[in-house]
């Protein structure tokens, strides 16, 4: 195999991936509350996102999916192997990114990959270095592979787990909540990420960041107080909000009423009027003045469909959380750019 030829056919794994949940429930302790109530989902090749709001059991059930806990009923599957009776043997075949990827601060880029590509059983000197420059390419991360990882952004880091997760070459890759703390244009970019990925592997996302997923997503399955309530394409998703969205050119008075009444999506300044976007529940009436909108996104159908369930105060509250930890972030990116001007 020559170092110099193409690597887009380099490949350490074969055959076809899935993931299958067959009727897991899970509770903490001997009598804890249930966090998953018999959960049943079917993955195969393509890139799949698990939605719902923090603490609804979506990290509980990567877990499990991971090998890392074991449910007290139903049983899993990946790739046609048991993660009980099975698990070391899955764990050569799946790649897991947690919601904290610690890096090593002071070692490069390809180091890191390199030592963790050693630690996930790739030994032959030769193959690991061939693997570690195509998932650096794969991630988007070829021109910082010299870089040290402190010296990187908060996207690149967390690219830097996506590769660390792909380096053993897994047929499945499972994300949890990837996107936190991170600016909208590298959010945009790690979908596309997935999205490319999920080519040739089955990708599982978790996210309470309904704008993670995208068009790209085969499809999303939605998890509140531990069931699936919305299982289908994004498509049907966007479906939910059809006569929930509608949109209003209103004076600064009338606005400030609106938006003390209604679920607000986006809301825009033109000239002395403001033009809102807003969700309604089902049992709602439209504001007088107000027009449907004939095509909704993503975002405004989680709104609808969290809505209709009572969980706009959670939503909003996650809203809220994030906006602390990307304030944070870049209070970070910041402290560290005055550190490597130093």
């Amino acid at each position: 195999m020559s170092d110099t030829g193409p690597l887009t056919h380099f490949s350490l794994r074969t055959g076809e991936s899935s993931i299958d949940v067959n009727g897991v429930t899970h509770y903490y302790g001997k009598s804890g509350p249930t966090v998953l109530d018999d959960i049943n989902l079917h993955l195969e090749t393509g890139f799949y996102g698990l939605l719902g709001t923090n603490g609804a059991g979506k990290s509980t059930l990567m877990r499990i999916i991971c090998t890392l806990l074991e449910p007290k009923k139903g049983s899993v599957s990946v790739n046609g192997l048991d993660t009980i009776s099975d698990c070391l043997a899955i764990r050569g075949q799946i790649g897991y990114l947690p919601q904290s990827f610690n890096a090593w601060r002071l070692y490069r880029t390809e180091e890191v990959l390199d030592a963790l590509a050693r630690m996930s059983g790739v030994t032959d000197k030769r193959l690991r270095k061939l693997r570690v420059k195509q998932v650096l390419e794969e991630v988007g991360l070829d021109e910082v592979a010299d870089r040290k990882v402190k010296k990187l952004s908060g996207g690149m880091v967390r690219r830097l787990g996506v590769a660390q997760a792909l380096v053993h070459d897994p047929g499945v890759l499972v994300v949890d909540e990837p996107t936190v703390g991170l600016d909208p244009e590298e959010r945009i970019r790690f979908r596309h990420l997935m999205a490319d990925l999920g080519q040739n592997r089955t990708i599982l996302c978790s996210t309470h960041i309904v704008s993670d997923l995208g068009s790209g997503c085969k499809e999303i399955a939605l998890l509140d107080d531990g069931k699936i309530a919305f299982q289908d394409s994004p498509d049907a998703f966007i479906n939910q909000a059809k006569g929930r969205v509608f949109e209003m050119l209103v004076d600064l008075e009338t606005s400030v009423q609106i938006e003390d009444t209604y679920e607000i999506v986006s809301r825009e300044t033109v000239d002395d009027k403001v033009r809102l976007r807003l969700v309604i529940d089902r049992d709602t009436p439209a504001p007088d003045g107000s027009t449907p909108v004939d095509s909704s996104t993503l975002e405004e159908a989680y709104l609808a469909f969290m809505g209709s369930i009572g969980k706009f105060a959670a939503v909003r509250a996650d809203e809220e959380a994030d906006l602390q930890v990307e304030e944070s972030a870049k209070k970070k990116t910041r402290r560290g750019r005055k550190e490597s001007k130093a």
